[in-house]
This record gives C-alpha cells, sequence and structure tokens, in this order.
C-alpha cells in the first residue's frame, strides 16, 4: 500500500455562530470567531490517497489530474469565499474546521478512480491548529 499527499491551498472568510443561542452564549462559546463582521483564514489542504502502485506508470495516481479534480470540486468551491453564505456543501451546518474537512472528503471520495482509495484529509486553519478526518 502507497501514500500519496497532495498540498493545496486556499483562503476563506467564516464565522461560528449557532442562531438558536443568544449574542452571549455565542460569545461565550465561539469567543471572537463569532465575530459577526467574520474573520478569515488562510488554510492548508492535505489530501492523502492510498492504494497500489500501477506497474506501467509507476504512480499511485497522476498527481496533476489529482490537484485538477481538487481544484474543480474543492478549492473553486472554497477559495475567497465565505464559507457560511457561499458554500453549498456547508449549508445548515456549523462553519466548523471540523465539518469543513469533513464536507471536503464528501466531495472528493466519488470522484477519485476505482483504485485509488481516500486516505485522509488533513485541513491547517491556522499552523498551530488543524484537523484530520478519515471518513467513516
Amino acid at each position: 500500500m502507497v501514500y500519496l499527499t497532495r498540498l493545496e491551498h486556499f483562503n476563506a472568510a467564516h464565522k461560528l455562530f449557532n442562531p438558536n443561542w443568544s449574542r452571549e452564549q455565542n460569545d461565550a462559546v465561539f469567543g471572537v470567531c463569532a465575530n459577526e463582521n467574520w474573520h478569515g483564514h488562510n488554510f492548508d489542504l492535505y489530501i492523502t490517497i492510498k492504494g497500489e502502485v500501477d506497474p506501467e506508470t509507476g504512480f499511485l495516481m497522476d498527481v496533476k489530474k489529482l490537484s485538477k479534480l481538487v481544484q474543480e470540486k474543492v478549492i473553486r468551491k472554497l477559495d475567497h469565499k465565505n464559507l457560511n453564505l457561499d458554500v453549498d456543501f456547508l449549508k445548515d451546518k456549523m462553519c466548523s474546521t471540523e465539518n469543513l474537512a469533513i464536507g471536503i472528503w464528501e466531495q472528493l471520495e466519488p470522484h477519485l478512480p476505482a483504485q485509488v482509495k481516500l486516505h485522509c484529509i488533513k485541513l491547517y486553519e491556522t499552523r498551530r491548529i488543524y484537523v484530520e478526518y478519515f471518513g467513516t
């Protein structure tokens, strides 16, 4: 089994805010992340796939094709967007990095070639905070 990781990057804004809670409760739980005027991150996205190497190419998957897939299915939907307002796969969900990582998985997994499996989505919100998601 071989694991291959591709790094992508995007910038996006969001806020953490539960509409069923008072302003005070949102501030107490989410702090500055509940800012009514949003806040942004420079996200680093690591996509790790796994499978067997193709003996004819020596590749698990052509990384240019993987990058094109990630750009088309994920980055174009997220880059320079408001995650709360502009991203269809986050509609009616809390806009946490955890939910974003799950949503990215769901956008990519069905479009990978049959011989390749998605292993992990690692999403850095900051240099010190990241989420890893390994599917269900």
